[in-house]
């Protein structure tokens, strides 16, 4: 993966997040351990929920890191 930012949609009807990074979709997140589990997909081996909260790379839209609707 490169420093092209990951981007977290905003949640659509069914609650879930799309998350893209290098301009390939990586999964619909329901949660941020959904999130980190795409990402250690992804290359990133030793990311936690903690990094993927505070991460500069990820672009949040539609709210940040504790915006998931619907019971987690």
């Amino acid at each position: 993966m490169s420093a092209v930012p990951v981007v977290v949609y905003p949640p659509d009807e069914s609650g879930g997040r799309r998350v893209r990074a290098d301009g390939e979709i990586l999964g619909m997140a329901y949660s941020i351990r959904d999130v980190v589990e795409f990402l250690r997909r992804a290359g990133l081996d030793t990311i936690t929920e903690d990094d993927v909260a505070v991460s500069g790379l990820i672009e949040w839209r539609g709210g940040g890191p504790e915006s998931w609707p619907g019971p987690q």
